[in-house]
């Protein structure tokens, strides 16, 4: 078993696909509770697949994966779901609920009590950035960043301790990008969760990343706290943080 401060712990982890084109090849990294872990890599790279690895969204071909100090076969997987919020890129809100159902739907599912779902309704809706009045919008009346904001609201809307993010903040603008970032990592000071973040943007991961890990064709090139990142000797994570330094020198400061 795990010790208790590692959220989440990968050990020799590969994942082939049925066509036998191996997508992962031995992952091992641990995640220490509360800290956000981005997976950073080139598109292709197998981020993705290591993310729906963690909520039995996939299974691992080999190797073994634990979450809370259980291996993920152990758990049941709609038991291990609720305990990981997942936000994604395209958000995945359904057009035909309102943003206040929407974000109630796992509640719902976990048999709250009306009043209580409400209650979580309005406050989540607060810690995201929205007016409350939005809670009777659908998804097609809200922008890019107020529906993405809808989606993060929805992935903690159960409190679980894990979340699961995959470029949730891609699709926007940069302008609105810059914001849900800095709002992100304002709320995780409040919230403390064990984040895993998706991102191929060398700046994203640096600033919302607490550990680092880097992946090129599904292989673990480097896995280690943003300092020790930044101080790489890695011939793969320098050329990463040059582009990005040359990205910064253009772009003038961040």
């Amino acid at each position: 078993m795990q010790p208790a401060e590692t959220a989440i712990a990968f050990h020799a982890v590969g994942y082939q696909l049925p066509n036998g084109r191996e997508v992962l090849h031995d992952l091992s990294f641990e995640i220490p509770t509360g800290e956000i872990l981005v997976l950073l890599g080139r598109s292709g790279s197998g981020k993705t697949t290591a993310l729906k690895l963690v909520n039995r969204l996939l299974e691992p071909s080999r190797g073994q994966i634990m979450v809370r100090g259980r291996s993920t076969r152990d758990w049941d997987a709609i038991e291990l779901r609720r305990h990981t919020g997942y936000a994604i890129q395209e958000v995945g809100l359904f057009p035909h609920y309102r943003v206040s159902r929407n974000i109630a739907l796992v509640p719902e599912i976990e048999h709250w009590p009306k009043p209580r779902i409400s209650e979580r309704v309005a406050e989540l809706l607060k810690l995201v950035g929205l007016r409350a009045e939005i809670a009777e919008r659908y998804p097609h009346q809200l922008s890019g960043g107020q529906r993405q904001r809808v989606g993060v609201a929805r992935a903690l809307a159960a409190d679980p301790p894990i979340l699961l993010m995959d470029e949730p903040f891609g699709a926007l603008d940069p302008l609105t990008r810059a914001d849900l970032q800095h709002e992100f990592l304002s709320l995780q000071q409040k919230l403390n969760k064990t984040v895993v973040f998706v991102t191929h943007d060398v700046r994203e991961a640096l600033l919302l990343g607490t550990r680092i890990a880097l992946l090129e064709e599904g292989k673990l090139v480097s896995c280690q706290s943003r300092d020790a990142f930044l101080n790489s000797s890695d011939p793969l994570v320098r050329r990463y943080l040059e582009t990005f330094s040359e990205i910064s020198g253009k772009r003038g400061p961040a």
